[in-house]
């Protein structure tokens, strides 16, 4: 399967705007000062669910990026 090269630029900056997007998340996430994140200076449940929730987008980032990337890589090769 080829992917043409405007698929491939989107799969490739979706993975790196994911990557940003969820890097600023975790920052605020881990700076918390509600009460939501950290109870008396533990996790609460909040903070693990939204952790697991940037680690999953992480690692689809980091797979759909890489496919844009490939696509990108193929396309060159082969012109």
């Amino acid at each position: 399967m080829k992917l043409s090269r405007p698929v491939s630029w989107f799969l490739l900056v979706f993975g790196v705007w994911s990557w940003v997007i969820w890097v600023t998340f975790v920052k605020n996430l881990i700076k918390d000062a509600s009460g939501l994140a950290f109870d008396h200076g533990h996790p609460t449940a909040y903070f693990w669910v939204h952790l697991l929730l940037a680690v999953v987008s992480f690692v689809w980032g980091t797979v759909i990026g890489v496919i844009g990337l490939r696509g990108l890589r193929a396309l060159r090769r082969t012109s």
